[in-house]
Formats: C-alpha cells, sequence, structure tokens
C-alpha cells in the first residue's frame, strides 16, 4: 500500500500569500486554506456566536417602592382633656404628627367629654343636603354645629358597580348656616406631613355621609434621657411628642379627661 511522502525536504505554495514555505511548517485555517504558521488566522469569533436568551423583562413577583396610604391609629386609653376652653388636648405619644395636619378621629366611646358631645370631636354625622355636581362650591349638610369654620370634609360615596370607595375630600373656607362655602373640590388634607394624591371631583347624591377633622395647632412634648452623653460628656436628652391640640369653636364647660379605649386618629380620608 502507498503512503505519502513526509515532506522533509519539500516546499509548499501559501494559499494566502503564494510564497514558498517548508512543507512540514503549513497548517491548514477553517476555511480549508493551506497557509504557513506565521500567516495562520483563527476563526473569527463572531462568525459562530453562542446562543443567549434574552434579558429578564421583570421580576416574577415585585414590589415596587411606594408611599403607603395612611391608615388609622389607636389612641391610649381617654385620649382627649377639655378644660372649660376651647383647646381640645390629645395624647399620642410618638405621634409623629405635624403642625397644621388634619386629623379625624372616631371610634369614641364617651358621649360627652368635659360638655362637649363626641359628634363634635369626631365631626360625624352630618349628610348632604341634595344632590352636587362635580363643580359645585357651595354644599349644603343637615347641620354644622360645632364645625370648625374651615377645613376640610370628606363625602363618603361607594361605586354601585364596583364596590370600591370613591370618597372626595373637600376643602372650604367658611361656613353659612347649613352651606359650607368657598369649597375646593377634589383636594387632599395633609397628615403627618404628607400631602397624599389629590382625590377627584365628583358628584354626589343627597344623603352621603359627610365627615370632618380638625387642624392640629400646636405639639406637645417632653425632654427625656437620650441613653449617650454629648461632647462635653453631660447626659444628652432628646425630645419626645406626647400629644397635641386643637381648637374647638364652642368652648367646653368643665375640665375633663375620656374618650374611653381604642379610640382611634387617622387622616381625614382613608381611602386611596
Amino acid at each position: 500500500m502507498a503512503v505519502f511522502s513526509q515532506g522533509k525536504y519539500a516546499l509548499a505554495i501559501s494559499d494566502r500569500s503564494g510564497l514558498a514555505f517548508p512543507y512540514n511548517e503549513m497548517v491548514r485555517e477553517w476555511n480549508g486554506a493551506f497557509v504557513h504558521i506565521s500567516e495562520f488566522e483563527p476563526k473569527q469569533p463572531q462568525l459562530e456566536p453562542k446562543p443567549t436568551m434574552a434579558d429578564p423583562q421583570a421580576l416574577q413577583r415585585a414590589r415596587p417602592a411606594r408611599t403607603e396610604f395612611p391608615t388609622e391609629d389607636f389612641l391610649p386609653n381617654n385620649p382627649f382633656t377639655t378644660a372649660s376652653n376651647t383647646t381640645l388636648t390629645v395624647s399620642f405619644p410618638n405621634g409623629a404628627m405635624h403642625v397644621n395636619d388634619i386629623v379625624r378621629f372616631r371610634d369614641i366611646k364617651e358621649t360627652v367629654i368635659g360638655g362637649v358631645d363626641k359628634n363634635t370631636i369626631q365631626v360625624s354625622g352630618m349628610v348632604l343636603q341634595g344632590d352636587i355636581t362635580d363643580s359645585a362650591t357651595t354644599i349644603t349638610l343637615d347641620y354644622t354645629t360645632d364645625m370648625p369654620s374651615s377645613g376640610f370634609i370628606v363625602i363618603e360615596k361607594v361605586n354601585s358597580t364596583t364596590g370600591i370607595f370613591e370618597n372626595e375630600v373637600v376643602e372650604y373656607t367658611g361656613i353659612s348656616g347649613v352651606d359650607l362655602t368657598g369649597c375646593v373640590r377634589g383636594t387632599s388634607a395633609p397628615f403627618r406631613g404628607i400631602t397624599p394624591k389629590k382625590t377627584t371631583a365628583t358628584s354626589h347624591k343627597s344623603g352621603a355621609k359627610v365627615f370632618g377633622g380638625f387642624k392640629i395647632a400646636s405639639l406637645l412634648t417632653r425632654q427625656e434621657p437620650a441613653g449617650y452623653n454629648d461632647s462635653q460628656a453631660n447626659a444628652a436628652f432628646k425630645t419626645v411628642q406626647t400629644g397635641f391640640t386643637v381648637t374647638l369653636e364652642s368652648a367646653a364647660t368643665g375640665t375633663a379627661t375620656g374618650g374611653g379605649f381604642n379610640c382611634t386618629i387617622g387622616p381625614i380620608n382613608d381611602r386611596s
């Protein structure tokens, strides 16, 4: 059987340059070209790219950062104190409240505290007197006794199809009889220093429930040890919030503390 020569003394012509080189120094490229080793070029990797999957587009169970809508908090037992004047003191330790926040009280257990009816503190029990459009600037209620002379109300509305709350917050600038005047529709009220997204102005039917709130007039604080020393090695103190005051339209007739257990405080509208 015939065999090929080893080419020890042979020359070969390069397919690339056309020059003669020792046969044993020739190599074959990926495309079949027979070239000298000094001319060898490897195959470009991009001619045969490795298969890759597309980049992920989203997490399967994403939980993006968001600002939670404010909700109610429990107040301590018997949180309300009257003092025979228009100042109502509310105990709410570490409440993180701000002056001018609009707060709404609920679930007061005692009917009267220092001569002040619980509905006056809760600013509740009112209903619309007559239908209103989404642009009405005067809103008539069944009564406005002892309501703040200006402030915010929320008109409760439930979508009859979806069952979803579609409450509207309204700011009013005055009261005339049973009319709230100078109304700004579809707004929102600050709570803990943050004003939520505005509600949507919409029409409402006669008999819709209406609730109000109070503006925080001042904050109550105390100093307590911070648990460390300052730069002069003196015991450091920190300011701790203990509660706040709101202003009643009519003075309480006596000094009293009450309200009962599990009274709550929250934004005027707790429906996003």
